[in-house]
């Protein structure tokens, strides 16, 4: 087990983390998704060693992780924090940033890492400018680059994604489940989106004011959410009422063509493209609004089949 924590709280004139406890293996990133303040970033200021729990431990390869009130010097070499913070030495260039994260690599190696991290952050054409003048985008890719350049055993990232464009999010996203595979590194990603982690997390858990509400695997949070505020977290979600039940699903999970006991009369209302596929707006029997993905528009369908992935 590389990272456990054990009954984690916070408070500061209010209970902002209430009895976290969970574990991160070697080689596992776990998404934390839940709505902003909510205490998200604050977990992982406490994991990182950047501040001190109110109760409850953090453990990094079974020792403890101590915090500000034990260091004069907060933080652990082998947790490696990506915040909106960015702490960035801003009147060292981009290239001076990267290489001071690697001089514990030989010249040959550091060098080789410092142009392969700046190509991955795509941040070549600003490589001797002072991190000062980067603009706010420019400065997380500089922070997430530094925190690579550590090769840390456990990377926590908090909202790593929102400054990027799709094309760079997908980039990024796969060199870093490279590293996770090759070195080891355990991954705690932390996002309002849930839709941003259902292809990277091998577990995620579901947080709600400063408590754990669910631990669970992508797939089962996406097509079996036990409510629909947990459900709007990873993406569209449809709810209907039938046989005086309320069902939930997916935008996809439908058939056209079979009759279950889950059938519906619908009434089109409008298309839109999306690119990959259609979002159909329909009306149900009992005027609920409800979106269908499909490949083609759906404008002649009067009624459809709700198929559960699960």
């Amino acid at each position: 087990m590389l990272l456990k924590l054990e009954g984690i709280c916070f408070s500061y004139e209010k209970q902002i983390l209430n009895n976290i406890s969970f574990s991160l293996d070697e080689g596992e990133l776990i998404g934390i998704v839940g709505k902003s303040g909510i205490g998200k970033t604050t977990l992982l200021k406490i994991i990182a060693g950047l501040k001190d729990p109110s109760a409850g431990n953090v453990f990094f390869q079974d020792a403890k992780v101590l915090g500000p009130m034990f260091n004069l010097v907060p933080g652990h070499e082998d947790i490696q924090l990506v915040n909106q913070d960015f702490a960035l030495d801003i009147y060292h260039t981009v290239e001076e940033n990267i290489r001071e994260k690697a001089l514990y690599l030989p010249r040959k190696e550091r060098d080789e890492l410092v142009v392969e991290l700046i190509d991955l952050v795509e941040l070549d054409h600003v490589k001797n400018h002072k991190a000062l003048i980067l603009s706010g985008g420019e400065q997380q890719r500089l922070c997430l680059a530094r925190a690579l350049a550590c090769e840390p055993k456990v990377l926590l990232l908090d909202e790593p994604f929102v400054h990027l464009d799709g094309k760079l999010r997908s980039k990024i996203s796969n060199y870093i489940l490279k590293l996770k595979k090759k070195r080891k590194m355990g991954i705690i990603l932390v996002s309002h989106d849930g839709s941003e982690v259902l292809s990277l997390a091998n577990k995620i858990i579901h947080f709600e004011k400063g408590e754990i509400k669910r631990i669970d695997t992508p797939l089962n949070f996406y097509f079996d959410s036990k409510t629909i505020k947990e459900a709007e977290l990873f993406g569209d979600i449809n709810k209907v009422k039938i046989g005086g039940k309320s069902i939930l699903f997916r935008p996809n999970e439908f058939e056209l063509t079979k009759q279950n006991k889950l059938s519906l009369k619908v009434k089109f209302m409008e298309s839109e493209f999306s690119g990959a596929y259609f979002v159909n707006h329909f009306l149900t029997q009992n005027k609920e609004k409800i979106r269908l993905y499909h490949t083609e528009i759906l404008n002649e369908t009067k009624e459809i089949s709700i198929k559960k992935r699960n």
